[in-house]
């Protein structure tokens, strides 16, 4: 079966930068994803459209397929009073961010006692990705999975809501309705 649209594919992967530094790899898991439905980023997904398990690839992904340019207007201050505990905020430390557009990620880039001073970039914004690929697995996803745009887990679409991982015919068995999900959402970021 060939990686296409609304297909779940398994691989294991190792992110370097310029340099040749690991940024990141699948470790003892192999990441799971469907396909075409903007889980993974568009540069890396384009490349592996057609592929199939057991298929290797190594790739680079430009700034604007992975995790955008880095925008300068991203970066700003903020009041310490916007913190809780603004006397412990120190460089480096990560924050969610309530926007318009949904939660953002940001870093604390710099403190002083009249501002925090914040930026709102992805840490991999401007960076060219360095991918080594190896294709596990690939196959059709579930009703489930194609309702949700993404993997529930095992073939049953169970294992990621947070249930015990008891499957039935009604989905995960974790005591939502019969999509597998509540009102409130199950925990698998579904809603």
């Amino acid at each position: 079966m060939t990686i296409e649209k609304d297909r779940v594919v398994s691989i294991d992967y190792e992110l370097k930068d310029e340099g040749g530094a690991l940024i990141d790899r699948s470790e003892g898991e192999p990441l799971v994803y469907l396909h075409g439905n903007e889980n993974i980023i568009p540069g890396l997904e384009r490349q592996l459209e057609g592929k199939k398990a057991g298929d290797k690839l190594d790739c680079v992904i430009a700034p604007a397929d992975g995790y955008g340019e880095r925008d300068d207007e991203l970066v700003f201050a903020v009041s310490p009073s916007d913190f809780a505990e603004p006397g412990k905020i120190e460089v480096g430390m990560q924050f969610q961010a309530h926007q318009e557009d949904g939660v953002r990620i940001v870093t604390v880039v710099g403190v002083d006692k009249d501002e925090i001073k914040v930026d709102a970039n992805h840490p991999l914004a401007g960076k060219s990705l360095h991918f080594s690929v190896t294709v596990k697995d690939v196959r059709a996803a579930s009703e489930d999975e194609l309702k949700h745009g993404h993997v529930h887990g095992d073939d049953h679409g169970c294992g990621g809501c947070g249930c015990d991982g008891e499957c039935d015919d009604d989905g995960c068995g974790c005591g939502d309705d019969d999509d597998g999900c509540s009102d409130g959402g199950c925990g698998c970021g579904c809603k």
